[in-house]
């Protein structure tokens, strides 16, 4: 009886080799729809790999090292709430060295950053409304920002698509306030066929030009039509508008960054203060809060498992150099991009992971030099799911057809609803990275890495790999079939 089960076993065990290897050819909705976007399997990195498989169930072209675009965020983001933990708060004081005499400050007020990726203008105005109401009215000195946590890098923001005023090309700052931005709505009006253009926060050092003209006819490209000329340095902007806006289009809004760092959070300051019934004449300028100086009010950030759904869900660029600048700090010493990309590879390293080819800028994606590979990243994504903070991590991403950068995919799909992934764009770069839940309630890790001049059109291809995760028959792959067999005895 032995020998029969030993040769039955002998027989099955060829067959149980060739299930446990991973797929080596792209399923086939998926190759076609890679065929008809014109882009070549070399140009990919794909990556599936079952929770708790001994393989992966598909593995094309994992090793490249290829762009990831803002799936580079998932590393970030990870590495962040490992590092600095889920509760992690950053704290933005307001500091004086002077003296209170009823309602006048004889002395400098500071503001010291602490690289709050969320620091809005809402946040900012409480900020100062607690300062309001401990007793400050009139500031006689100069306001202070002590920026000195993050070391100042030469940053240009029109660097990468010659798009300056764009906010996510706003460049980090450890008193990053409102992102640097200052949003524009624009209101249409039939009866009179003019646009007013509405600003918030009002800064008397931007000024618009409004030369729109009403339109008729489909909305379209409006941001297009608009003919933005947009001009001005570190102390001043000016943003004219010479095109047309089409009464189709409704209210609509849009967002600019201006002015330097100091420069803008010295404008919101002031206009702020005003509207609270504050005086002050002083200068603004940056500098060190003095070791004896005493805090008066303090802004806490959100919670890091609360920012790292911003970065993730919106695919938040700024949120996510502020982070990724925040895991560089070692003993209150300055972070740079340096340090900070140190630091995660260091974390990697102790984690067991070695990604030899990890290329990091600015860590979120926004580069044209960052790089991983599918399998990489897939084996990061397989470390997280084991880590106390998956759930935090895997609550941040999209939800196909739900919300976030995936509300609007995958609407009438199986798979709605069943895939949290992180999704990644840039001129030549389409990227997919996250976990797909199956029909049989199994989780996988997806990697899909596309560089290629048509990646443009790679959304097809990586829609039906999701779909193809969801569906497949998990129980014919990659060691879990054997597992299954090993428990039975």
């Amino acid at each position: 009886m032995l020998n029969r089960i030993t040769a039955l076993a002998l027989l099955l065990l060829p067959a149980t080799l060739a299930l446990a290897q991973p797929a080596t050819t792209l399923p086939e909705p998926v190759a076609r729809a890679l065929a008809q976007a014109g882009i070549p399997e070399s140009a990919v990195g794909v990556y599936v790999h079952e929770i708790g498989a001994d393989q992966p169930a598909l593995s094309i072209g994992a090793e490249r090292s290829l762009n990831p675009a803002s799936t580079m965020k998932l590393v970030t983001t990870y590495a962040g709430l490992e590092l600095l933990g889920p509760a992690y708060v950053w704290n933005t004081d307001v500091l004086t060295d002077g003296t209170l005499t009823q309602d006048v400050l004889n002395g400098n007020l500071y503001i010291k950053g602490a690289g709050d990726p969320k620091l809005t203008v809402e946040s900012f105005w409480l900020l100062l409304r607690n300062l309001r109401a401990r007793g400050v009215r009139e500031i006689r000195g100069d306001l202070i920002l002590d920026r000195r946590l993050f070391a100042e890098e030469v940053q240009d923001p029109g660097a990468f698509d010659d798009q300056p005023t764009r906010p996510y090309n706003t460049g980090p700052s450890a008193l990053l306030v409102n992102f640097k931005a200052v949003t524009l709505q624009f209101i249409p009006d039939a009866a009179t066929r003019t646009v007013r253009i509405a600003i918030e926060p009002p800064l008397p050092q931007v000024q618009i030009i409004n030369n729109l003209k009403i339109a008729d006819g489909p909305c379209g490209d409006w941001v297009g039509k608009l003919r933005l000329d947009s001009q001005g340095n570190a102390d001043s902007a000016r943003l004219a508008f010479n095109g047309t806006y089409a009464l189709d289009c409704g209210e609509g809004m849009r967002s600019f960054s201006v002015l330097g760092h100091r420069q803008y959070v010295g404008a919101l300051f002031a206009q702020l203060w005003k509207d609270l019934g504050g005086t002050f004449n002083g200068q603004v300028r940056d500098g060190a809060t003095p070791e004896q100086s005493r805090r008066l009010a303090t802004a806490r950030s959100l919670s890091l498992s609360e920012i790292v759904r911003d970065v993730n869900k919106y695919s938040n660029n700024v949120m996510a150099r502020q982070l990724f600048l925040s895991l560089g700090m070692n003993n209150g010493a300055q972070a740079t991009t340096a340090t900070a990309a140190t630091g995660v590879k260091q974390w990697l390293a102790l984690k067991g992971l070695a990604v030899p080819e990890l290329v990091l800028e600015n860590g979120s994606g926004l580069s044209r030099i960052e790089r991983i590979s599918a399998r990489n990243l897939g084996a990061i994504l397989l470390n997280a799911y084991a880590s106390p903070v998956m759930p935090e991590l895997m609550a941040s991403l999209p939800v196909a057809a739900v919300d976030g950068t995936l509300r609007k995919r995958l609407k009438s799909a199986e798979v709605a609803g069943q895939a949290h992934v992180k999704t990644g764009s840039l001129s030549g770069v389409r990227s997919i990275a996250g976990y797909v839940l199956d029909a049989q309630g199994n989780r996988s890790v997806i990697v899909f890495l596309v560089n290629h001049a048509n990646a443009f059109n790679a959304q097809a291809a990586q829609d039906a790999l999701m779909a193809w995760a969801h569906n497949r028959d998990s129980s014919a792959c990659c060691g879990r079939q054997d597992r299954k067999r090993q428990a039975k005895k």
